[in-house]
């Protein structure tokens, strides 16, 4: 092999190798400040000698002499010779100075003043003389830099590995079998000999693969996927042709029987007869095996399809590898202390979705120390550890993937958040005063929105949470918020983990076929007139006790139809916490797809579709983005807020159901006045007599006393008989209004027709 070829090749596994190496080496240094601190100035001594090792080999001059002022810097710090703060610092910053030097192997090989300069700082905290370059084997002629260089920046995307399958107890490595490590080279102790072994082991059994390549494999095995189903159909098409030939054998042989013929005549037909039942079985023995063998197929395709989708999973751990350090070094800025937790971080995500999942997190830690945490001061005052705490979880739920960034800081103040809305003229004061717990914690998500007064180098530009949650949706994803004032903050990210096969749900729209994604999918049901009902306007279903908003999906999608059943098949469908019914035309099946991207002018970048996949039977089916649905189904169902009263008026709204309760007294805060409940009517005017209202909603049937018997004990009391009544109801008949309004009442709404604007004109006439 030519020399020069070889040492280029051997140039760039050392850069993909030491760039995972230098990796470990600032995690393990950063451990120094925690009590494992032993194990990881172990791991990081053993690093740092091999990298000194291969550098030298390759005639790196520059990344040996510092890995070996870095050595000296730990073995100071174990000595207790210098602080473990100024080793952490000094050797973080040398490990910068070697991820340039691994990108620019010019550099590695003569040195720079940067270089002099970073070995001058690991001496003087060392305190041992500057180490000399040392005899090292230099190349006749440098050669020029690979084309594709391994990253190393903490920000930076790993390269991809395609995993072989291994026992579940070994982690997932994005190590390859590495030919400068295996050159002569004694371990820095006789104890890294089976820790070196293991390694050896695992990266035996793992390659690196053209990402490319790995493209192609998903797509080629989706479409063999398809095509082996399509070539099911047609064993199912075969096997019927076959059973029509065997029916028009049988009405062959009973003319034969029925008509008299020759005897020479009825030879010939008994022996036809003989050969109709030979090609009669043959025909069933082919049609076995051959149903047997397009199984067999598209189970390994399956399988086939299964093992590509997991080669294209990438270990989270190579995003979070940075994350420690990113952490430690914004926090320093701030004066705080943080202590960064990560959990299963060895689970793999679609290589696709790597860089977005990244940033999506970046966002999220940086606002947790930034926004979340508190400084050391408040936090003794607040009663809670000096250390701030944030913790990173990850976990599988069927085809999704769960990461929740969790922290033990402040939480949200959702009246602040309110202000800040108002301030930026992002919602006007009755909108903000109508706003639910949730609904104002998540004012985070709106565009420009920042509760920083002043913009830093971290927060203030109003470009963060907007970022993420658009990041994650445009994957088919949710962000989910949970917060508790003075507690803390949980953010959890809902994607999927892989791209390239994803479980949908066939549904039809006339004779075309649409997908969901199973993961969205919630239930699916048969919409029945008793469960329909009318909340804000809006149509709705009752799902599981709750009011569900009911959608026609062909009208959404700006097709035409709607209903045309009396019990339409529906899709419950969910994003978020935000749960919707849409109506279908009818189910096709559940199954795994190769999801393709639009191609064309017709789709691409048309709303609500996020891709198309192909069907056994030649047709297309149209992948639907939930979160697109999602928005405009609330869009729809949000009611338009009226002009604010000339006074915010204390409503007292008495009901028995739950469900109408939360329906109405979120249409009353909707126009900007304040609810207080009651289960029923003995509790109203248990309340009236302590409490002042100025409008008074009931119903009618409620146990212990009904809304005719408040309504009249109200308007015979003289200290509350003043109090406007207005009596909800589902009984519409004009006898029960006429009693509601002989009882006193001032207002009767039927609860099938109420609608923001009906009650809000009421209120006004009243108040």
């Amino acid at each position: 092999m030519d020399t020069e070829a070889l040492k280029k090749s051997l140039l760039k596994k050392f850069q993909e190798v030491t760039a995972d190496r230098l990796q470990k080496i600032q995690l393990g240094v950063i451990d120094l400040e925690k009590e494992t601190a032993e194990q990881a100035a172990d791991d990081v001594a053993r690093e740092l000698h091999t990298m000194k090792g291969e550098a030298r080999m390759l005639g790196l001059a520059a990344i040996g002499q510092l890995a070996h002022a870095a050595e000296d810097v730990l073995r100071a710090e174990r000595e207790g010779k210098t602080a473990t703060e100024t080793a952490t610092d000094v050797m973080l910053r040398a490990c910068d100075v070697l991820s340039d030097l691994i990108e620019d192997l010019d550099a590695a090989h003569t040195g720079s003043s940067t270089t002099e300069e970073m070995v001058k700082a690991l001496s003087e905290v060392s305190g041992h003389p500057v180490p000399a370059l040392g005899p090292v084997r230099k190349p006749a002629a440098a050669p020029p830099k690979p084309a594709v260089q391994a990253p190393v920046a903490p920000a930076a995307a790993p390269p991809v590995v395609a995993q072989a399958p291994v026992a579940p107890a070994v982690p997932v490595t994005a190590r390859a079998p590495d030919p400068v490590a295996a050159a002569p080279h004694p371990p820095a102790k006789e104890e890294e000999a089976p820790s070196a072994a293991k390694a050896s082991s695992i990266a035996d059994r793992s390659i690196r693969v053209n990402v490319e390549v790995l493209d192609s494999l998903g797509l080629l095995a989706g479409d063999l996927l398809v095509e082996s189903a399509r070539g099911r159909l047609r064993s199912g098409e075969t096997a019927q042709l076959f059973e029509r030939f065997s029916r028009l054998g049988d009405r062959f042989l009973r003319i034969s029987e029925e008509v008299d013929v020759p005897d020479a005549i009825r030879t010939e037909l008994e022996r036809a007869e003989a050969d109709l039942h030979m090609l009669r079985d043959d025909a069933f023995r082919f049609v076995r095996r051959n149903g047997d063998g397009i199984n067999t197929l598209h189970g390994n395709l399956a399988q086939l399809a299964d093992h590509v989708a997991e080669a294209r999973l990438v270990p989270l751990s190579t995003v979070f590898d940075a994350f420690p350090r990113a952490v430690r070094d914004i926090a320093k800025t701030q004066n705080k202390e943080v202590d960064l937790v990560i959990e299963n971080a060895d689970i793999g995500v679609d290589r696709s979705m790597l860089a977005d999942v990244r940033d999506a997190l970046v966002h999220l830690l940086r606002n947790a120390v930034d926004h979340g945490l508190e400084s050391p001061d408040f936090r003794q005052q607040m009663g809670k550890p000096d250390t701030g705490r944030i913790r990173i979880r990850v976990r599988v739920d069927g085809d999704m993937l769960h990461i929740e960034v969790e922290d033990d800081g402040r939480g949200m103040d959702t009246e602040r958040l309110k202000q800040v809305a108002i301030n930026k003229r992002l919602l006007s004061p009755v909108q903000a005063a109508a706003l639910s717990e949730r609904e104002a914690i998540e004012l985070i998500f709106r565009p420009g929105f920042s509760t920083r007064e002043q913009v830093s180098e971290l927060s203030g530009r109003g470009v963060g949470m907007d970022v993420v949650k658009r990041k994650v949706e445009t994957l088919g994803g949710s962000v989910g918020v949970q917060s508790r004032q003075g507690r803390g903050t949980t953010i959890t990210l809902r994607l999927p983990q892989s791209l390239a096969l994803m479980k949908v749900l066939l549904v039809r729209l006339g004779d075309d076929v649409y997908g969901m994604p199973a993961a969205d999918v919630v239930a699916v049901m048969r919409i029945k007139p008793d469960d329909r009902m009318e909340v804000f306007g809006t149509l709705a279903v009752r799902h599981r006790g709750k009011p569900t908003a009911l959608v026609a999906l062909g009208p959404l999608l700006g097709l035409n139809g709607g209903n045309r059943f009396d019990k339409p098949p529906a899709v419950v469908v969910r994003h978020g916490d935000d749960y919707a019914a849409l109506v279908v035309d009818g189910f096709v099946d559940e199954r795994e797809v190769a999801v393709k991207p639009c191609g064309g002018e017709f789709l691409k970048g048309a709303p609500f579709i996020a891709g198309t996949a192909a069907l056994e039977d030649g047709r297309i089916a149209v992948l639907l983005h939930v979160p697109d649905i999602m928005t405009e189904v609330r869009r729809m169902a949000r009611p338009v807020t009226q002009a604010p009263a000339s006074r915010r008026l204390r409503v007292l709204l008495v009901d028995d159901s739950p469900i109408a309760r939360a329906t109405e007294g979120a249409l009353v805060k909707a126009l900007g006045h304040s609810v207080e409940e009651a289960q029923d009517g003995e509790e109203a005017y248990v309340k009236v007599q302590t409490n002042t209202y100025d409008l008074i909603l009931t119903d009618v049937q409620m146990p212990k006393l009904d809304g005719f018997s408040l309504t009249r004990r109200l308007k015979g009391t003289p200290a509350v008989a003043r109090i406007p009544v207005i009596i909800l109801s589902s009984l519409a008949s004009p006898e029960d209004k006429r009693r509601g309004l002989d009882a006193g009442a001032d207002a009767y709404l039927v609860k099938g027709e109420l609608g923001v604007e009906i009650l809000a004109q009421s209120i006004d006439r009243l108040t």
